[in-house]
C-alpha cells in the first residue's frame, strides 16, 4: 500500500542513512521500524513477581481500622522507621 507520511527531517535523514548502509530503500526502513513498534506495543507486559508484605515496619498497637489511631500516629510525626525501631526494643 502506498501512503504518504510527514516524518521530521532529522528522523528522516537517519532513515536514509540506515536505508543506505542496509542497501534497502527508506520505504523498507520506514516499515520495518513500524512494525518492531508495533509488536512491541502489543507484546505481554513483563511477568512481575508477586507482591510480598512483612509486619516488620508496624507499629504495635495501632489499629489500622481505626483512622483517629492512624491519624494520631502521623500527626506525631512518627515515621515508618521510628515505627520498626520501636517494635523491635
Amino acid at each position: 500500500m502506498r501512503t504518504t507520511l510527514t516524518i521530521a527531517d532529522p528522523v528522516y535523514r537517519q532513515a536514509k542513512a540506515e536505508a543506505a548502509r542496509r542497501g534497502a530503500s527508506v520505504g523498507s526502513v520506514v516499515e520495518a521500524a513500524l512494525r518492531a513498534y508495533l509488536e512491541d506495543a502489543s507484546a505481554p507486559a513483563p511477568h512481575l513477581p508477586p507482591l510480598t508484605w512483612s509486619a516488620a515496619n508496624f507499629r504495635p498497637g495501632i489499629d489500622l481500622d481505626d483512622m483517629s489511631a492512624v491519624w494520631e500516629m502521623v500527626d506525631e510525626g512518627a515515621s515508618f522507621r521510628d515505627s520498626a525501631a520501636d517494635a523491635r526494643r
